[in-house]
């Protein structure tokens, strides 16, 4: 894609740790050329005192892609915001929702909305060093704090200091006596304060995200905020972005099918392979695999594909066309199944 030409962020598919690596998002581009993608939650310690290159490396094809750092000293985000912008990052998001107790230790993630004085510094700093966009993600409030009003206050604070988009993952952030996944489900969607937002700052860009998982659903938002953001559901069921295309940006181009997607799977794998497999790099095939288990949802077959996939001794062998193998099973079964079905009919 052509940096020049970059898409709104009109739909979007979700930063989560341990799964929208380098891999997830090439195989994400697969099924849709213009949602914009993002990475993982990188630290500023990870990049300043850590492997940047493992952090920061990305896939040509990625792009619209944008990375989500996580922090709270100004200077260290200024100077990650600066590395984003020389690697050819579309976008830098600022983490302001995330509830683990990894980042409460370190005073960032969802803690930050108590502090949006600083967040507005730290945008400032960004958005000084970056020649990129600077975005924040946030939740609607912290703890029993859940009132329009305290996120309201902090989404106008933070725009003062130049940010334009916000994404608003529309639950509460409960630091205390929730795990991560459970903030992602238990705290009640609140999706009408980001539409309120919206009406308040009609001159923000504000992107909606959580327990979106229909292209209904999508359109029915997109009639109150500029933007929506897929979490899980891009992730468990990937082929479901296959119409975003057409359907968001009117881009009637024809979709590759599941099949075309995996034979280009195939030789990305053994590049990958080749190049971090060894020398104790530690690339295995299952870290790229276990991204595509759920392109086959709601197909005939598709528990035997995973199947294959998920073969430890099969996986073990390394060798990327074990993706074939899965495909051509599945097929097969749905050969059967439909050859039951015909039998039963006559």
């Amino acid at each position: 894609m052509n940096k020049l030409a970059i898409p709104s962020r009109r739909v979007s598919v979700a930063p989560m740790l341990d799964w929208t690596d380098r891999h997830c998002r090439q195989f994400h581009r697969h099924i849709t050329r213009h949602t914009w993608l993002y990475t993982e939650m990188v630290t500023t310690g990870a990049l300043l005192r850590g492997d940047a290159q493992r952090h920061l490396e990305f896939n040509p094809d990625e792009h619209p892609v944008a990375l989500q750092l996580g922090g709270s000293e100004t200077a260290d985000l200024a100077q990650c915001a600066k590395m984003a912008g020389e690697w050819g990052y579309d976008e830098v998001n600022l983490n302001c929702g995330c509830p683990s107790e990894r980042v409460q230790k370190g005073a960032f993630g969802a803690c930050l909305m108590s502090e949006p004085e600083l967040v507005a510094d730290c945008v400032k700093a960004m958005k000084d060093a970056a020649s990129i966009d600077v975005t924040v993600k946030h939740r609607i409030g912290v703890n029993d704090v859940d009132s329009y009003e305290f996120m309201r206050d902090f989404v106008g604070t933070v725009a003062e200091a130049g940010c334009q988009t916000f994404v608003v993952h529309a639950r509460n952030a409960i630091l205390k006596g929730l795990t991560p996944k459970e903030n992602r489900e238990i705290p009640p969607l609140k999706y009408d304060y980001a539409y309120r937002l919206k009406q308040d700052f009609p001159h923000l860009e504000i992107i909606l995200n959580g327990g979106i998982k229909t292209t209904e659903d999508m359109d029915l938002h997109l009639q109150h905020v500029d933007g929506v953001m897929i979490g899980r559901e891009a992730y468990q069921n990937p082929y479901f972005m296959a119409s975003f295309d057409s359907r968001f940006y009117g881009d009637h181009s024809p979709v590759k099918t599941r099949e075309e997607i995996i034979t280009c799977m195939v030789p990305y794998i053994h590049r990958q392979l080749e190049l971090y497999g060894n020398d104790g790099k530690g690339l295995r095939l299952n870290t790229i695999v276990r991204h595509m288990l759920g392109l086959m949802t709601g197909l005939t077959g598709a528990r035997s594909f995973r199947q294959i996939l998920s073969d430890s001794k099969k996986l073990a062998l390394g060798n990327p066309e074990l993706l074939l193998e899965a495909v051509a099973r599945m097929q097969q079964v749905a050969l059967q199944e439909k050859s039951r079905e015909e039998q039963f009919s006559e």
